[in-house]
């Protein structure tokens, strides 16, 4: 049996596991404890930095001074009162410190009304303000996929913890001290002079507007204006199931059909799907790890084994960055929103008439990374881009808002066609391990020549961070592997490196639980039920739909038939394909 400690908080009693903090005790019992530092990774506070917020304050009998609750273990027999008036003038104090070196200019922050310091002056009855500090005038920062605004840095070092510990890319810490502290990469540099993926976890975490995304909605409102441009939406399978959450719905509510219905109303010419391009992507990529396999079990030696996937713009750029001497290993597909592009402004372009140069290809997409994937000078033809940009799933909520659009009212339609007809592997995308699933599911059937006689391969689901498995391809055991967060991908990069990684295929997906918690989903601050809910609806969306194999896909079939000839054609390989690059930090 498990050792359990037995404590009261608020006059409550609570048993809970040795070496359980006060602030997740309290929460085990429905217990609110304010906190700004905390970070819902791995159950603990910010490792960098333990406590350093103060919010969390509460009161232990038998010690002189208010004790953190989220760097405080649970003790047997312990009494802990989280409310207080010492408590509550502590917490308060605090907050009002803390306001005293922050900006003021809530009404045009990009975090204004989901930001967690401005919750808590609220919750604290903070009217008026007491402390006139010095304000701290500190770096600011444009890339194309973030933005960085360190004047309103709390210095809770959230950024820092998920850099470091869950992605383990290292770029940002604690650099110079006292008053003129930040939070910024090594000498302080610019996110572009260093090793970030452009992942966007630490916009995710940030509880205030020191990291936002970077905003393309103004820019997409003149293009929607132009009546000399054709604008055509791409939006990724993860926005369905999260969009719904910034209109009141419950978590993991699918509003596929008002998602289009939206963005014929924000005045989209065309809307398609993502999707389309994720089994376009399974088409090359599954083809792509046959060609390896077939070769590896010819005898070829020099064949590189794990193919690992391309879908995920940050990890591409992780391994770039990390690995520059595996760059063999991960397939040359490009991602399903790459794919998109360079199929829309070719062969549906051609079928138009439209002119390459008068279409703007628009992506809706879960992950701050795409902003950044869309400027790879790999993916423009003469200057003009496949994808033009890129927006997140809360910069499409915030223009629907803005456009006076009744997003709960609008009635459900489908996607334009031909690009906007997908499978049910196609949606499982967004989830870690879907890549892997909706692989398998065409592997499995091409290599055989036999129907799957069950569709689900349960073995490669769920939120643990490694998860392996073997499937039998008619005698063949197939190893394969799925691994989300960077931390993770950098474990079996280095086995790799090692010569002891032993798969055929590996997926990676850079954010944590893959596109469903992107960096620019809507923010859940922690909660992982709502993490859970989202990748529920993904393998209901999948569910639900007719078809749920790509090569089954009859607008894909048709594309082979009249454009491409076949996956991996000479066609396909200029179009569909890339390459990688050395970028480490010499």
């Amino acid at each position: 049996m498990e050792n359990l400690i037995n404590l009261t908080i608020d006059n409550r009693p609570v048993s809970v596991p040795k070496g359980t903090t006060v602030l997740d005790a309290a929460a085990s019992v429905g217990i609110d404890i304010p906190a700004l530092c905390h970070l819902n990774l791995k159950g603990t506070c910010v490792r960098n930095a333990p406590a350093s917020c103060r919010i969390c304050v509460v009161e232990v009998q038998g010690r002189r001074n208010l004790a953190p609750s989220c760097a405080t273990q649970v003790m047997e027999g312990m009494v802990v009162k989280t409310n207080s008036a010492r408590v509550i003038r502590a917490r308060k104090t605090v907050a009002e410190l803390i306001l005293s070196d922050h900006p003021n200019d809530c009404l045009t922050c990009p975090k204004c009304g989901d930001c967690e310091l401005q919750a808590l002056v609220t919750r604290f009855n903070i009217r008026e303000m007491p402390f006139q500090g010095e304000q701290s005038s500190r770096k600011k920062e444009h890339t194309v996929s973030i933005t960085r605004n360190m004047d309103k840095c709390i210095l809770c070092r959230r950024c820092e913890s998920v850099c470091n510990n869950v992605q383990t890319v290292g770029v940002l810490g604690a650099v110079r001290r006292g008053f003129d502290t930040t939070i910024a990469p090594t000498f302080d540099r610019m996110f572009k002079d260093t090793d970030c993926t452009y992942c966007g976890q630490c916009v995710a975490v940030c509880p205030t507007g020191a990291l936002t995304e970077r905003d393309n909605t103004d820019r997409l409102l003149d293009d929607l204006c132009d009546p000399d441009k054709v604008v055509i939406a791409q939006p990724a399978p993860a926005v369905r199931v999260a969009l719904g959450e910034e209109f009141g719905y419950a978590s993991g509510t699918i509003v596929t059909g008002k998602l289009a219905t939206s963005l014929r109303r924000l005045g989209f010419d065309y809307v398609f799907d993502t999707d389309f391009g994720a089994d376009l992507t399974i088409m090359e990529e599954g083809s792509e790890i046959l060609a390896r396999l077939k070769a590896f079990l010819g005898g070829d030696k020099t064949v590189k084994l794990p193919i690992m996937t391309s879908c995920c713009p940050a990890w591409v750029n992780f391994y770039e960055h990390n690995y520059p001497d595996l760059l063999d290993y991960p397939s040359t597909a490009k991602s399903p929103a790459q794919m998109f592009g360079a199929i829309a402004k070719t062969y549906w372009a051609q079928k138009m008439g439209i002119p390459r140069e008068k279409l703007v290809v628009v992506s809706i997409m879960p992950c701050l990374a795409k902003k950044f994937e869309c400027e790879r000078e790999e993916f423009k033809v003469d200057g003009n881009p496949d994808v033009d940009y890129s927006i997140s799933t809360r910069e499409l909520a915030r223009l629907i808002k803005r456009s006076n659009i009744d997003f709960r009212c609008l009635e459900d339609t489908d996607f334009d066609k031909p690009l906007g007809e997908s499978s049910g592997a196609a949606a499982i995308f967004g989830a870690t391990g879907g890549v892997m699933e909706a692989a398998l599911r065409t592997v499995y059937e091409v290599y055989t020549g036999k129907t799957l006689p069950r569709l689900e391969f349960t073995e490669v689901r769920g939120l643990d961070g490694i998860k392996e498995a073997t499937i039998d391809l008619a005698g063949f055991p197939l190893k394969v592997c799925v691994a989300h967060t960077l931390g993770n991908a950098r474990y079996l990069m280095d086995k790799l490196r090692a010569g002891e990684l032993d798969y055929h295929v590996v997926e990676v997906m850079a954010c944590p639980a893959g596109c469903i918690d992107g960096g620019g989903q809507p923010y859940h601050h922690g909660d992982v039920e709502i993490i859970k809910a989202r990748a529920k609806a993904i393998y209901a969306e999948d569910a639900g739909k007719p078809i749920r194999k790509s090569h089954e896909n009859p607008d894909i079939q048709k594309l082979y038939r009249e454009f491409l000839g076949a996956p991996l054609s000479e066609r396909s390989h200029h179009l569909l394909h890339t390459r990688y690059f050395d970028k480490s930090l010499k």
